[in-house]
């Protein structure tokens, strides 16, 4: 495999919010695919061979009137990423009961301790789209159920639903650095039932799941509900992540057309993460 290269933004923006939000989200829609937000600001990540500059031109932020944001941007060599992400990863704890760490860090001693390294992998928990996934995961029942992880990045929401008793996971990413990765981090945390996959909703046939999630933005989400809602058993659930609060209305409205009723969601900085049931 060919040297990945990414590269590092580092935006300093003044009054920090809401524009770090915002651009936060207007960013990972032109494809950033990892955040970590700082004292000045944030910094993004992107694989430089699918990136063009000129595409900032698309982030409004930039125009918002008395936000000052201003950036630098470097190249990251692959096997510089464990220690860029090492400076700047803290533990994620959620609800007191699940810890995201990584291996340096001390055990806290919670119910759910995930380990994992991301290796510019998406899904840490720091992302709001994550973390609400992961508050879905405790809140339900995951015993003996089939579970289909779509879009799966680290593998972070696959493990938990293997620790949470799941009997069968299968966590599904069209990027190949994500797939191994998601495969070393089910190994390093010993879940058993977890099998991970590289590729999209195309590898859905005839499998069926009791839960399906699903943290992808918005457009996929949109192509691929109706192949989810085939692959659901009834009664079962979809979790889906990855869209805005305004996006909501057209996902529900998608859902629908399909048989799968709107249950409830979750809100943080506007982003969103709604339950649907078939």
């Amino acid at each position: 495999m060919a040297d990945i290269i990414y590269l590092e933004y580092t935006f300093k923006v003044n009054p920090l919010q809401p524009a770090s939000d915002v651009l936060i989200a207007e960013l990972g829609e032109i494809g950033f695919e990892s955040f970590v937000e700082t004292k000045e600001g944030i910094q993004a990540y992107i694989l430089k061979d699918e990136w063009s500059e000129e595409r900032l031109s698309e982030v409004q932020a930039f125009d918002f009137p008395n936000v000052k944001i201003e950036y630098t941007s470097k190249e990251i060599p692959q096997e510089n990423w464990n220690a860029t992400w090492e400076e700047n990863f803290t533990p994620i704890l959620v609800d007191d009961t699940c810890v995201v760490r990584a291996p340096f860090h001390e055990n806290p001693k919670v119910k759910y301790d995930i380990v994992i390294e991301p290796k510019m992998s998406f899904g840490t928990g720091h992302h709001e789209t994550t973390y609400m996934m992961l508050k879905h995961i405790l809140e339900h029942d995951f015993a003996q159920k089939s579970v289909l992880d779509m879009g799966s990045g680290t593998g972070v929401l696959a493990i938990l639903a293997g620790m949470k008793g799941a009997t069968k996971v299968d966590a599904i990413d069209i990027d190949n650095w994500c797939y191994l990765n998601a495969k070393e981090n089910v190994e390093r945390n010993n879940v058993k039932n977890i099998s991970v996959f590289e590729g999209d909703s195309s590898l859905l046939t005839t499998q069926k799941y009791d839960i399906i999630m699903a943290n992808i933005n918005r457009n996929i989400l949109l192509a691929d509900i109706p192949t989810y809602a085939k692959c659901l058993r009834k009664g079962g659930f979809l979790f889906l992540s990855g869209f805005y609060t305004q996006d909501l209305e057209i996902i529900t409205s998608k859902c629908n057309e399909v048989g799968l009723k709107f249950e409830k969601n979750k809100e943080k900085n506007n982003w969103i993460s709604a339950k649907y049931v078939n």
